[in-house]
Formats: C-alpha cells, sequence, structure tokens
C-alpha cells in the first residue's frame, strides 16, 4: 500500500529530474495562453448548443443555464490556476495529484486524461469532417459519396495538424492564432448582423412551465428522481450542465504550463481570461439564436443557420459553415497538444514507456509521442462509431475536475508554504463548491457512460498494477549525487 500511495515532492514536480532529453522550451506567453484556450472552448458548438438546449431543455431561460454554467467552470478554472501557478508542469491534474494524492491516484487521474483527451481527439475529426461535408455541399459542390470523402478527410486533418504539432510548437502556435483569429471573425459576424433581427418578446420572462417526459430516465440523476423533466428551473439548470461540457478546455490550457514563461503568473492569467471570454462569446451568439427565432420555432438540426435563413439573410449560412470547420480545426489542434503534454510527463515519471518522454532535439517537441496520439485517433476515429460515444470524453474531463478541487483544499493544508502564483480566494468554500458542481455535471450524464467509464478505470488500474508500480522512477534506487535526478526551479 506505501509503495502505490508514495508521493511525487514538489520540487521534483516542478523541475527536470531526468535529463535535458527530457526537457520543453518555453514558448508561451500570457496572450498565448487566451488563444490556446479560445482554441479548444470554441468550436463548432458554439453555433448550434444555445438553440438545441433552448428548443428542448431550457426555453430561453437557456441565458440562465449559460450564466449558471459559466459559474460552475469558473470555479473549476480557478482551482487549476492555483496548482497551475503552484506546479507549473506538462502533467496537469496527473502531477497535481501525484504531489497531494499518490502514486495510484495519479495514474488513475492520468487513464482518466488519457480518456478524455485521445477520444475528444477522435470524436472532433470526425465532427469536422461531418461539418467539412456539409458545407461543401452547402456551397453547391456536388460530393460523390459522402461517408468515403468524410473518411479521407478524417485522414488528411489528422495527419496534417498531428505533424505540425510533432514538428515544431512554434509553428503551431502560429497557425492556431492565424485560425483562432479568423474563427472569431465569423463569430463577430454573426452577433453583429443577427443583433438587429432580435425580438426582445422571444425571451420571455426566461423561464417556461417544466414538462415531465414519458421516455425512461437515463441519467444518473433521472434514475434517483425517477423521471426525466424538461423546462422550468430544471431544464434550466439540466441544460447548464450540457452547457457546461462547451467550456470543457481550459484545463486542456494547463498542460502547456511547462512550455509558459513566467508561469507562476502567466498561467492564472491564460486560464482565466481565456475562459471569461469564451463565457462572454457563448452568451452573446445565445442571445442572438433565442432572440431571433421563437424557442419553439428553433430547429434542432440547424438551429442558428435556420435562423438566419427565417429572418432572410442566407449568406450567413455560408460563414457559420467556415466558422464551424475553422472552430473545429484548432480544437484538434489543442487536444493533441494537451495529451502529448500528458502523455511525456506519465513518460518521464516512468508510468509509461520512456520513450514517449523524448525531445526531439531537431524539432525540441516531444514527437514520437505526438506521433503515436495521431495514429491512434486516426484508427479510433476511421473505425469506432465515436461520436456515441462523446460523454465518455466528459466524464473523464469532470473525474479531474473533482480531484483538483480537493487538491487545492488538501495541498493549503498539508503545503502551506509552497509559493502560489495565484491562490483561490474564500477557501476552502470556493474549491468545496467546485466540487459540488462537477458532482452534479456528473449525476446529469447517462449511467451507461458511468459503467463504460468503471471498465476503462478497472483496466487502466491493471495496468498500472502489471506495468506502472514496477517501472515508476520512484521505484528505483536513487543516487543523491547525480544530477539529472534533481529538478531545478526556473
Amino acid at each position: 500500500m506505501t509503495r502505490i500511495l508514495r508521493r511525487l515532492s514538489p520540487s521534483e514536480a516542478t523541475g527536470l529530474r531526468t535529463g535535458a532529453r527530457h526537457s520543453l522550451a518555453e514558448l508561451y506567453r500570457p496572450a498565448d495562453l487566451v488563444v490556446l484556450g479560445l482554441g479548444v472552448m470554441i468550436g463548432a458548438g458554439i453555433f448550434s448548443i444555445a438553440g438545441r438546449q433552448a428548443a428542448t431543455t431550457a426555453g430561453p431561460g437557456v441565458i440562465l443555464s449559460f450564466m449558471i454554467a459559466g459559474i460552475a467552470c469558473l470555479l473549476a478554472c480557478m482551482c487549476y490556476a492555483e496548482l497551475s501557478s503552484t506546479m507549473p508542469t506538462s502533467g496537469s491534474a496527473y502531477t497535481f495529484t501525484y504531489v497531494i494524492f499518490g502514486e495510484v491516484w495519479a495514474w488513475i487521474i492520468g487513464w482518466a486524461l488519457i480518456l478524455e483527451l485521445q477520444f475528444a481527439v477522435a470524436v472532433v475529426a470526425r465532427a469536422w469532417a461531418t461539418i467539412t461535408v456539409r458545407a461543401i455541399s452547402n456551397f453547391g459542390v456536388r460530393v460523390p459519396d459522402e461517408q468515403l470523402v468524410g473518411d479521407a478527410l478524417v485522414l488528411v486533418i489528422l495527419v496534417l495538424l498531428a505533424g505540425v504539432v510533432a514538428l515544431s510548437a512554434r509553428v503551431g502556435l502560429r497557425a492556431l492564432w492565424v485560425m483562432v483569429s479568423a474563427k472569431l471573425l465569423a463569430i463577430g459576424a454573426v452577433i453583429v448582423v443577427g443583433l438587429p433581427h432580435i425580438h426582445v418578446a422571444n425571451f420571455g420572462d426566461f423561464h417556461v412551465p417544466p414538462k415531465t417526459l414519458p421516455t425512461p430516465p437515463a441519467t444518473v440523476l433521472e434514475v434517483l428522481f425517477g423521471q426525466s423533466q424538461v423546462f422550468g428551473w430544471f431544464g434550466i439548470f439540466a441544460a447548464a450542465s450540457a452547457i457546461a461540457f462547451a467550456y470543457i478546455g481550459f484545463d486542456v490550457v494547463a498542460t502547456a504550463a511547462e512550455e509558459t514563461v513566467n508561469a507562476p503568473k502567466a498561467m492564472p492569467k491564460g486560464m482565466i481570461r481565456s475562459l471569461v471570454i469564451a463565457t462572454i462569446i457563448y452568451i452573446a451568439v445565445a442571445l442572438v439564436m433565442v432572440g431571433m427565432v421563437s424557442y419553439t420555432k428553433i430547429s434542432v438540426e440547424d438551429p442558428l443557420s435556420s435562423a438566419f435563413r427565417a429572418v432572410g439573410v442566407d449568406w450567413m449560412a455560408h460563414v457559420i459553415d467556415v466558422g464551424a470547420v475553422l472552430g473545429l480545426s484548432t480544437v484538434i489542434l489543442v487536444l493533441i497538444v494537451g495529451q502529448t503534454r500528458v502523455l511525456f510527463s506519465m513518460a518521464r515519471d516512468g508510468l509509461i514507456p520512456g520513450r514517449l518522454a523524448a525531445v526531439s532535439r531537431r524539432y525540441h517537441t516531444p514527437s514520437w509521442v505526438t506521433l503515436v496520439i495521431g495514429f491512434v485517433a486516426i484508427v479510433l476515429a476511421e473505425f469506432v462509431p465515436v461520436l456515441t460515444m462523446q460523454e465518455l470524453v466528459v466524464i473523464g474531463t469532470l473525474f479531474a475536475f473533482a480531484f483538483v478541487a480537493a487538491g487545492v483544499i488538501v495541498m493549503r493544508r498539508r503545503m502551506p508554504y509552497l509559493e502560489r502564483g495565484f491562490t483561490v480566494p474564500l477557501s476552502p468554500l470556493l474549491p468545496a463548491l467546485s466540487l459540488v458542481a462537477t458532482l452534479w455535471l456528473m449525476v446529469n450524464l447517462r449511467v451507461v457512460t458511468w459503467a463504460w467509464f468503471a471498465l476503462w478505470m478497472a483496466f487502466g488500474l491493471l495496468v498500472y498494477l502489471v506495468y506502472g508500480r514496477r517501472h515508476s522512477l520512484l521505484a528505483r534506487p536513487r543516487d543523491p549525487v547525480e544530477p539529472a535526478r534533481g529538478r531545478h526551479r526556473r
């Protein structure tokens, strides 16, 4: 039991204990972190989630849902900001857990992050291909075999973006700036063009009488209450749970901490600013969406484009298509970066094969692990029905959120002496509220998702007992005079 609960010391977590071959160059500044966050948090969903949730779950109260979701995610973001400012390392929640709770819990979180990020890359790539095919068709180009073209597009986008991440972090950052700027222009056009067509009457009083559905309970919460309900306050909070999933991504920014200049100060600024900006943008688009068309007339299949067609602005559908394609492109890019850094950290700690922690001398990136991630993503996206497994991405993320929130409370007590670049105010109250909000989001997931997640974690624990526990760097004899064993602070 002692071996699996051994903890990494904070000094080892924030230095390079395995030599220069495993170090990453500092690249990101606060503005880059904001772009990184916007790149992953704002995808194609910004053009659809408000309309779908308004039509099916919350009515015009979906505006309140966006605000509630933003507050819940801000609590989690502040917890990440404190731990990232204290331990600026590429492992994010995995490394935080290693230091605070011990090795076996770190492995469990790392395994959950692998589920989150690897599946997310495949899911988003498949969604990107579907939307790209639709956009091509909307421009009047005939697509002979949509399935075949979609498969080819998945291969192209994953090879291209994995190659960019593997060859140069700096080139990837420049590409991200260009694509994020372009999609923000598309979103800006949606807001500016849509504002004159808003009818205040469509907002009503932001509350629609609740309605009980005849469908059998599917989520944990519905099973507990014995029924499915939409609209009313229950619907507003249920929609907030779905919307919070759109904000998820700021945690990926934390994986860039080791490559960030003056990370203790820059990480909190970049993460919190990106989330606040993303929340404002989502709310602005939601106001336009709900304001243009009554929630009872919103098309669930294509809400925003159909809303613009309803007010006579057909050409905006093309802008939305371009914005959606760009939006998902940046999400894929940032997810590959995040997954690369998590696996890189786990390999550097010896819990997975050490070769995955090798940094290319020529490109100064963990190229080998990036190519492995790209290959696995291609296999998943091409041969697994990943679009039906999106909730597995969410539950892996929320599992890490819970440990980070608890970690802030525990670390304040165990290690009050550590220097923090940012501290969560009103601790332990706000971290505790973050933990409660995370648990609320988790019980809004389907029971079948929990079952698949339990199987994944059980398999992961077996992998740890067979391989990780024996090969962990902490299990190896230590030589106090060996310089590579001691990490240095930046």
